[in-house]
């Protein structure tokens, strides 16, 4: 049988590639995208989804959730990915049509009838997960595994020098999450820079395949390829969502991971949606340290590295 996942996103360039991936794997099935304001207004992602799960060919429903973070404002990213989310690509519109119901109620129903066998998969802000939560905190036992492409373990963020956007947008919605109870898999930043960045070398190999997935994949991306470049410093191509949904498909990928101890930070003048990573198990556990984070357990596996070789071999599989 085939792994049921939902993915809950604010589908931009990455995101749409993420889902590609998923969309194209013969051992997945995708119950539901959900979208959450992120990247893109609400009203955008869902485009960008729809038309991103008709390029595919499947008709699994996308659910729009909610259009603002639990309580700050709303803070976009066209400056990075484009005016369209999609590198000013502007796709025609498609004729898929986002579902009536809403996200949060659709991510309820699906993890309580498919209770133990789903993976959720986040790409944006936790604002849609952290409301579900709100509304049946018994999906917390009820997702199997839930991974979370956010946040950056003891590194620096790409939003502030602490954070990470998808935590920072919303970074209430972040400690709810992480304080579920939720089998939770932190993916950060950081996991898709370095050696798992596309060089141009591949992106030539990608779009030698010569499919209308490998096209789409790396179009919609060269706007922030640029980005990534000339201002994030990056050798070439960084695809974070994607990266993190090859370790959903295939745990191994990981190189490296650990279990920790992960919070939130909501109130640091400039902290704000930092993920704190208790790597070296100090809190509570070190004379002179008391224990005072809302977190008393592990309650995250953190994926440090991930094998660039075989993530790419994944993506490739995905876009032929």
């Amino acid at each position: 049988m085939k792994r049921k996942f939902i993915i809950d996103t604010d589908t931009a360039s990455d995101d749409a590639v993420a889902i590609l991936m998923a969309l194209r794997h013969p051992d997945i099935d995708v119950l539901a995208v959900t979208v959450v304001s992120g990247n893109m207004h609400v009203r955008d992602g869902s485009r960008n989804a729809r038309y991103t799960v008709e390029l595919c060919g499947a008709q699994t429903p996308v659910y729009v959730g909610c259009d603002r973070p639990l309580l700050r404002e709303p803070v976009h990213a066209y400056w990075y990915h484009g005016p369209d989310g999609m590198g000013g690509m502007n796709y025609a519109e498609p004729g898929l049509q986002a579902q009536k119901a809403r996200a949060v109620d659709a991510l309820v129903e699906l993890a309580r009838a498919h209770a133990n066998e789903v993976t959720l998969v986040t790409l944006g802000p936790l604002t849609n997960i952290a409301a579900a939560l709100a509304r049946a905190p018994e999906m917390a036992e009820q997702i199997s595994r839930c991974v979370v492409m956010g946040g950056a373990a003891n590194v620096v963020g790409n939003v502030t020098p602490a954070a990470e956007y998808n935590i920072w947008c919303d970074p209430e919605a972040a400690r709810i999450v992480f304080r579920s109870g939720m089998n939770l898999e932190m993916v950060g930043w950081e996991v898709g820079r370095g050696d798992a960045a596309l060089t141009d070398a591949d992106i030539a190999a990608v779009y030698a395949l010569n499919t209308p997935y490998a096209e789409f994949a790396m179009d919609c991306n060269a706007h922030a390829v640029e980005l990534a470049k000339h201002w994030q410093g990056d050798p070439g191509m960084t695809l974070h969502d994607p990266t993190a949904m090859a370790i959903a498909i295939d745990p191994g990928i990981s190189k490296r991971s650990g279990h920790y101890r992960v919070d939130v930070e909501l109130r640091g003048e400039l902290t704000r949606g930092m993920t704190v990573v208790d790597e070296r198990h100090t809190v509570g556990t070190q004379a002179g340290f008391t224990d005072e984070w809302g977190v008393r357990e592990r309650n995250a596996l953190v994926h440090h590295a991930l094998d660039a070789p075989r993530w790419k071999e994944l993506l490739m599989e995905c876009l032929k």
